[in-house]
């Protein structure tokens, strides 16, 4: 009886290692990572690019002096919107002593030559009235004394002007700096007292103001090269500003810079677009800006997430793993078209019904391995 119940225990014992050790391989040989799958879907793609940049007014005037001299009087601040004709600035002239001398030694000379004109016309005009000489020789003597008045008279406004900076005080004088279009003044360099000159044939002059209408803004940015023969004239983009948050404004692509510029050791061609300005929003001139320009774009396209993409290392094309079971996977090679970054479409080589495994996790640190790791 002994050795029956011995043996008994024996097998029982047999068969309890039997499991255990059968239970650890099976567990063992078990992944500890359960893989999830996402099926393909429907979705539009845009492959966009992004242009750096800021927004400029379209026109932007430079007002300039027509007469050297120093600021006088300012009479307008920046940020000030002004009409055209509006007095912004009065400058003092201060004359050039050779050339006030050379004005007023003409002046001198049509003095004396009318001083001397005057006695012969008006002992011409007695003989004309006592009809000693004829009509004719009294209207040449009368023609030389009316032209040695005016002669006077442009010497003595020319002295004013060289003086003074105009002739006889027109509202239109080349000392008062007028906003030649309408706008609002975006800076005024010059402060009472600084001298200025004029502008000419030879000198641009010193700016006085700058004047733009900033509900007229375009975008100005650069693109790289491998994405400028995609943009077309008359593309529209989405312009956001660094200084106005979740806001995007309208533009339209007016112009493409047919000459590149080498920055950095990559060509970049310049760009300008046609901001839509909103009322509501104060556009300032200068402000950075992005624009978004949609390159490539196709609706309704059968799409997977970018991430669950595997490439083959051979021939370095495109796979995914499709679920045939539970935790069971087979490849599936496939065909990629346009890609947002995120979503890339699938051409061919998947079903919407197809379940893609989601490859690209790790598997979770166990409690003694993470022991041994802070022991180390």
């Amino acid at each position: 009886m002994n050795k029956v119940v011995k043996y008994i225990l024996i097998g029982v014992a047999v068969l309890a290692a039997l499991w255990a050790i059968t239970f650890f391989i099976k567990t063992n040989s078990k992944s500890s990572i359960e893989f999830e799958t996402k099926k393909p879907f429907i979705a539009t793609i845009e492959k966009k690019s992004v242009a750096t940049g800021k927004v400029v007014p379209e026109e932007e005037v430079e007002i300039k002096p027509q007469i050297s001299g120093i600021i006088d009087k300012i009479y307008l601040e920046e940020g000030v919107e002004v009409k055209s004709g509006d007095l912004i600035a009065l400058i003092k002239v201060v004359p050039n002593e050779q050339s006030l001398n050379q004005a007023s030694g003409r002046v001198k000379n049509a003095q004396l030559s009318l001083s001397n004109i005057k006695i012969e016309f008006e002992r011409n005009k007695s003989l004309f009235d006592k009809d000693v000489i004829s009509s004719q020789d009294f209207n040449t003597v009368k023609l030389q004394y009316d032209q040695a008045l005016q002669n006077l008279s442009n010497a003595q406004s020319d002295y004013q002007i060289i003086k003074k900076g105009s002739a006889g005080g027109s509202s239109s004088a080349n000392t008062n700096i007028r906003a030649t279009v309408s706008g609002t003044i975006l800076e005024i360099p010059v402060e009472v007292g600084d001298q200025v000159i004029e502008s000419n044939n030879f000198n641009d002059g010193t700016t006085i103001a700058s004047i733009a209408d900033l509900k007229k803004m375009i975008f100005e940015g650069k693109v790289d090269e491998a994405e400028v023969g995609k943009l077309k004239v008359g593309m529209p983009l989405k312009v956001s500003l660094g200084a106005i948050d979740n806001k995007e404004f309208d533009a339209t692509l007016r112009f493409i810079a047919p000459k590149g510029v080498e920055e950095t050791g990559a060509v970049q061609f310049k760009i300008e677009g046609e901001v839509v300005i909103d009322d509501n929003f104060m556009v300032r001139a200068g402000y950075s800006a992005n624009a978004s320009l949609v390159l490539e774009s196709k609706k309704d396209i059968m799409v997977i997430p970018e991430a669950l993409l595997q490439f083959d290392r051979k021939t370095n094309k495109p796979y995914v793993e499709v679920s045939i079971g539970e935790q069971q996977f087979e490849r599936k090679d496939i065909e990629i078209g346009i890609s947002d970054g995120v979503n890339v479409e699938v051409v061919s080589g998947l079903t919407e019904n197809d379940e893609v495994k989601i490859w690209n996790k790790t598997e979770p640190i166990k409690k003694g391995d993470e022991a041994e790791e802070t022991e180390k």
